[in-house]
């Protein structure tokens, strides 16, 4: 299968180095390019592309209010191709969250081979299923009467598709939720943006995960993007361990490091395994189930990427597939304090 991708970048030596990089894959031919959304609103009508690249910043409209346009009237899968600045990541994170299937950092070095992760993205995108907004059930509300059980860790990993999957989730969880740990496979320097976001949006308190950190009921933990794998270390309050690493399953952090972490805290703990290309995270999920975790996955009809909930799926990880917009209700009942087991 070719994938067929439209560059839209304002800089034409920005759109030469990506066109230049995605022409070394022969699966990949760039069919065009533009430099603005309304040459981009042209060439996708006329040439029919099967994906994205598609800038931030640019002369007419921005990428963001362009995407809207095109999550609205015409799907697609969109690759973000961002600078790595504050402004930046909090951008990219919120095209993210309208819909763009991934995102890469523009490179320092101005080569071809810097965008060598662009090419797996743009093929991974070309496998995504994209919806019009529209579609999108509603979030569930967070409960008013919750009691967390104050032993239960909740384990989330998640990767492709990833962002809009925790912000439905995570969403719907009450200001006193289990001590979430989460693992969202994400480039360097986007991490403590999406936790800002997250805590601005979510009512419990979200950070970007440091060392030693006590995992605490209200408090949820993103694993830093890039730099170290996120553990959790037994006691009688586990903690946060950063651990550095050699990637696994083509990952730091990865998602199979932190569910085989908490398999070993020996306590109430439930795991959740979100969209994302691959199949990091299966065979730890198994762990944790192997270990008396209860174990959830998103389905195949909500995931943008069936391919780590699919694996763990086979793999007998997980215990019940659910819709995206039904799990955080059925996390919160696993996690419910078991003396009082109510989340209405």
């Amino acid at each position: 299968m070719t994938v067929r991708v439209l560059v839209v970048d304002d800089s034409l030596t920005m759109r030469n180095l990506i066109s230049a990089a995605l022409r070394q894959d022969p699966e990949i031919e760039v069919v065009g390019s533009a430099a603005d959304p309304i040459e981009a609103r042209a060439a996708i009508k006329t040439l029919n592309p099967d994906v994205l690249t598609l800038d931030v910043e640019m002369p007419n409209m921005n990428g963001l209010e362009f995407l809207e346009k095109i999550m609205r009237l015409r799907p697609m899968p969109v690759v973000m191709v961002s600078t790595l600045t504050a402004a930046g990541t909090d951008v990219t994170l919120a095209a993210l969250e309208i819909g763009a299937v991934d995102a890469v950092p523009k490179p320092a070095t101005a080569t071809p081979e810097a965008f060598h992760d662009l090419i797996g993205k743009v093929k991974t995108a070309a496998r995504s299923r994209v919806r019009a907004r529209s579609d999108a059930p509603p979030r569930e509300a967070a409960p008013q009467n919750y009691s967390p059980d104050p032993r239960h860790v909740l384990a989330i990993g998640s990767s492709t598709g990833g962002v809009e999957a925790l912000l439905t989730v995570l969403g719907g969880f009450p200001a006193n939720c289990p001590a979430t740990v989460v693992t969202q496979h994400m480039p360097a320097n986007f991490t403590a943006s999406f936790a800002a976001r997250l805590d601005r949006v979510c009512a419990p308190t979200v950070t970007e995960a440091v060392e030693g950190a006590p995992l605490e009921p209200g408090h949820i933990y993103i694993a830093p993007g890039g730099v170290a794998h996120l553990e959790t270390t037994p006691g009688l309050t586990p903690r946060c361990h950063l651990s550095v690493g050699d990637p696994v399953n083509g990952h730091r952090p990865s998602v199979d490091v932190m569910f085989d972490s908490v398999a070993r805290l020996k306590r109430p703990m439930t795991g959740v395994i979100l969209t994302g290309m691959g199949k990091d995270g299966a065979r730890g999920l198994l762990t944790m189930r192997e270990a008396g975790a209860r174990t959830l996955g998103q389905d195949e009809a909500t995931s943008v990427v069936y391919g780590m909930p699919k694996a763990a799926f086979e793999l007998g990880a997980v215990e019940r597939q659910l819709p995206l917009h039904r799990l955080s209700s059925a996390i919160l009942e696993l996690c419910a304090d078991p003396a009082v087991r109510s989340v209405a």
